[in-house]
Order: structure tokens, then sequence, then C-alpha cells
């Protein structure tokens, strides 16, 4: 079972004059187990509807029923995923297995099974990831390339996976941001 610590979530808002105050200071209210209990462990973060977003007195995070893959459209997402170390629970998964995986958080589309990895996957987003603690290993049609902790990937709606092949749990931040393949890549 994953022991990450948690970490806290700082909401800042406005009181009835009109000056910066803290509206919340808890870890992230909405988490998901994917896989079962040795999967991935996602902390959806925050989100907004829209770009530019809207910023009010004291909103809290837009309702969601369940954990959404994609930010909302025209919106944006932050997401912690905490990654265990990969089995062959991962590495043997069905086309079919991998499908549902990603149709459990709304993004059966996105699914995209190869010879690389079962959990291939492209998204119509702009995803910034930021690994905070261990190794992960990005891999792409053509290439794989493992990321440590201060790494940054700048995710352009390229098909890829995730393996953690380091043994040790692995933390990665993302934002995500509701993007639009040009018709090149339709």
């Amino acid at each position: 079972m994953n022991k990450q610590k948690t970490f806290r979530r700082i909401v800042t808002g406005h009181d009835a004059d009109g000056k910066a105050i803290i509206l919340s200071d808890t870890s992230p209210e909405r988490t998901y187990m994917i896989g079962g209990p040795d999967g991935a462990k996602f902390h959806e973060v925050w989100s907004t509807l829209q770009s530019p977003a809207l910023i009010d007195s004291n909103s809290g995070q837009p309702e969601e029923a369940g954990l959404v893959l994609a930010p909302p459209k025209g919106g944006t997402r932050i997401r912690v995923i905490d990654f265990p170390p990969e089995g062959e629970n991962i590495r043997n998964l069905t086309k079919e297995e991998a499908a549902g995986h990603f149709e459990s958080m709304g993004g059966a589309n996105a699914s995209n099974a190869s010879q690389q990895h079962p959990l291939m996957h492209r998204t119509q987003t702009v995803d910034y990831g930021i690994v905070l603690e261990g190794a992960l290993t990005l891999i792409l049609d053509r290439v794989e390339t493992t990321i440590t902790a201060g790494d940054i990937i700048i995710q352009r709606g390229t098909n890829h996976a995730w393996a953690n092949r380091s043994g040790e749990y692995c933390r990665v931040a993302f934002i995500l941001i509701d993007g639009q393949f040009t018709n090149e890549l339709l």
C-alpha cells in the first residue's frame, strides 16, 4: 500500500472587505485509486471551468462526479499522482482492461494500448508534469526517458504512458490545460 505522506492544499480567497484570506488548508478532498489497492492514487487538487479563470471571493472547487482524466473543456486541472512500482498486473493488462481503466476516468477515447505499454494514451491537452519524489519512465511511440525529482515534462498531446520501474513510489504533480489538435494531428 502507498505509504506516501499527505500534502496540504491551501486555497485563498477574499473576505467581505476584499482582503486576502485562507479559505481552506487541508489535504485534497477527492482522491481515487485506479487499478485497485496497488494502483496509482490520484489526488484531485483543483480545476477551473474556463480560461481565463473566473476569480471571485470564495467559491470552491467545481463539483465533479468522480475522477475525470482531462480538464474541463476550456479549463484547467491540477492533480498529484502517486505511482506505485509497476508490477506484472500492469504490464500484462489486456487492451480491453487498459481501456477499462481509462473509461473509469471518463477518458475511454484516450486509451491507445500498444506494444510499448498497455496504458498508452493521448489527450487533447498540454500537461506540465513536475516530479516531486522518485523516478518515472516516460514512454512515447519511438523513445522513452526516465525522469527524476525536480524534472519537468511538457506533454503536448502525444501518445504516451508512465512506467514506474524504480521499485519505489513516485509522486508527480500534473497541471493539465485543455487544448485542441491542429488538423495535421487529428
